[in-house]
């Protein structure tokens, strides 16, 4: 079990967390919802019952969504784009899909290569692609799901204030939910900006997100 924790501690650290965040959040949304119903004269609910409520699920889809976006968008723009000194960037000569023997495909697998880089054809490309296509499909699963619990949330509301519902098209392309995507893409933008640039001039000891700590500024792709 030691080695287990030792040889997985980022992954368990960083679920565990989440675990603690989602939590947070569901106790302090429950708390929202029932004052804003309070103050509407409304009946409160339960904590298991908020969970289930399109407002929950809009509020934790619309975070979700906008880091995979993140992360699919920052998989395929590092194919191809560069920043010199930058630790978040290929070397300076190496932009592209990279060559059969440096990707260690076909002829140049390994022994203990995965054994869809061994083949040919569509499962070799599937695999090639695979890490995108997972966050993609994640990112649009979940943007869905956001748009899914905006539009009951949406016409929740206008419900309390008397007013018209609306279809779930007419949702898509409403301010409301265009204003609640867009403020969570830009900050995943700039926080990926920020990053690449970052790690040409600063330095963290230890971390593999990192140049080494004596590293010039221009040097580029290294890990410390």
């Amino acid at each position: 079990m030691k080695k287990f924790v030792r040889e997985n501690s980022l992954s368990l650290f960083f679920g565990v967390i989440l675990l603690g965040a989602l939590a947070g959040q569901s106790v302090a949304g429950q708390r929202v919802y029932n004052a804003d119903a309070a103050e509407h004269g409304e009946k409160t609910i339960s904590w298991a019952h908020y969970l289930v409520t399109p407002e929950f699920g809009g509020d934790l889809l619309e975070n979700w969504q906008s880091e995979f976006l993140q992360f699919s968008l920052y998989i395929m723009a590092t194919v191809w784009f560069l920043q010199r000194g930058s630790n978040e960037s290929k070397a300076l000569d190496a932009a592209g899909l990279e060559s059969d023997e440096q990707q260690r495909l076909g002829e140049h697998a390994r022994e203990n290569s995965p054994s869809w880089t061994k083949v040919s054809g569509t499962r070799r490309w599937v695999y090639s692609q695979s890490l995108f296509l997972a966050m993609t499909t994640i990112f649009l699963l979940s943007w869905f799901g956001q748009s899914l619990n905006g539009w009951r949330a949406f016409n929740n509301a206008q419900d309390e204030h008397g007013s018209a519902h609306i279809g779930y098209l007419d949702y898509l392309v409403d301010a409301d939910f265009w204003n609640r995507t867009l403020q969570n893409w830009q900050s995943e933008f700039l926080a990926v900006g920020a990053m690449a640039v970052f790690t040409i001039y600063l330095r963290q000891r230890g971390s593999p997100e990192s140049k080494p700590v004596g590293a010039p500024h221009g040097e580029t792709a290294s890990s410390g």
